[in-house]
């Protein structure tokens, strides 16, 4: 660590509530966005570790209504998971406070931090290892819908404003295309046309959400298996984590962006999109799971829109990567030719897959539904 930014660093750690003496500090987890460390601090013969953040403020251009979203639902959590006899320390974040007592500190540069109590003795995982694991983060995604159900969601801001807006999505593509501001269209017509077969699509849990059949809820936008902590005694996913994304939204896109990443065959940018398609062993392991954790908090059509959310999901990704091949790469990090273009690919595979199998899909949902009854 260059002394730049030990300085920094040593400033922000100053100004943060932490118990004990700070005796050092490490760069932790696979993050791409947020800059995160873990740090140790020592009171008498106690040790307490707190994780600490630089929050991305290009891309989370209101990080104090980032804060407020996170500060609220937490609290939140806190006090249904007291009521429920659980483990509020390791069931939820856990903010540590600035010494001046906001959420947050912003150091002298002008970037904003942010600081979690660590969760010990549990783990994030990048790649499922098993079904278990993904029943696990179904269950535990499950939960969260459960526990923030009646949460006023409309009190969140949106962080990313039409995160999941499939049908501005469709237009940005669209204006993309129009435009070809690097000359690739023409190399991608099969692809271009792959999403304008299924633009009536795209704006049908929209406009459900719109006429009210699918309530607005609180939503994570971000339900990788690698933003669950898992128990390392008991295999149970205990805590959601990377909080920045939540966001009013749909239930049923936090349920299809699991299965977009978890239930593929392929890892999300295979050159050969051949090897793409959807497991339905880990479709189903995944649904069971959600609608266990769920305990009756989804509304019957929102359980009937969950396969249609994976495909949405599924759908709007392949856009957003196809858009960013057209405009030249410039929103997605890339580490070879035509990198975007290959996730692209990857995610139509699936999307089609999906529909060659969307009877078994909505089977499935139907085999579990008894699980989404409230008992």
């Amino acid at each position: 660590m260059g002394d730049a930014q030990c300085t920094k660093i040593k400033e922000v750690i100053e100004n943060m509530a932490f118990t004990g003496e700070p005796v050092s500090w490490t760069r932790y987890g696979s993050g791409h966005i947020n800059d995160t460390f873990k740090i140790e601090c020592c009171q008498g013969n106690k040790t307490q570790s707190y994780i600490l953040q630089r929050i991305n403020h290009e891309i989370f251009t209101d990080p104090e209504s980032l804060m407020k979203n996170i500060s609220g639902v937490t609290s939140f959590l806190r006090k249904k998971i007291i009521a429920a006899g659980g483990d509020p320390m390791r069931e939820t974040l856990n903010i540590v406070k600035s010494r001046d007592g906001r959420e947050w500190y912003r150091d002298s540069q002008g970037n904003y931090w942010r600081a979690y109590i660590f969760i010990e003795n549990a783990t994030s995982y990048d790649m499922v290892r098993s079904q278990e694991d993904f029943y696990q983060s179904g269950r535990a995604f499950g939960r969260f819908q459960q526990l923030l159900a009646d949460y006023p969601a409309e009190e969140l801001t949106e962080t990313i404003p039409d995160f999941h807006n499939t049908p501005v999505r469709l237009e940005t593509f669209k204006k993309a295309v129009e435009e070809d501001i690097c000359g690739r269209a023409g190399a991608v017509k099969a692809e271009i046309q792959f999403v304008l077969d299924r633009e009536r699509e795209a704006g049908i849990a929209a406009e459900m959400q719109k006429n009210g059949t699918l309530p607005l809820k609180v939503t994570h936008n971000d339900t990788k298996l690698n933003n669950i902590m898992i128990d390392d005694a008991t295999g149970e996913g205990i805590c959601i984590i990377d909080l920045d994304t939540i966001m009013p939204g749909l239930s049923i896109f936090d349920f299809g962006d699991s299965i977009r990443f978890g239930a593929n065959t392929s890892a999300e940018d295979d050159p050969d999109c051949s090897h793409s398609g959807l497991s339905l062993p880990l479709f189903e392991i995944y649904t069971k799971g959600f609608l266990e954790g769920c305990q009756g908090k989804l509304t019957r059509e929102e359980v009937d829109m969950l396969p249609m959310g994976a495909k949405l999901m599924t759908y709007e990704c392949g856009m957003r990567f196809l858009t960013d091949f057209l405009q030249g790469d410039t929103y997605f990090r890339t580490t070879r030719e035509n990198h975007n273009l290959d996730r692209a690919r990857t995610q139509f595979a699936l999307v089609a897959d999906m529909e060659r199998k969307w009877k078994e899909m909505e089977a499935i949902v139907e085999k579990y539904r008894g699980l989404w009854e409230d008992k």
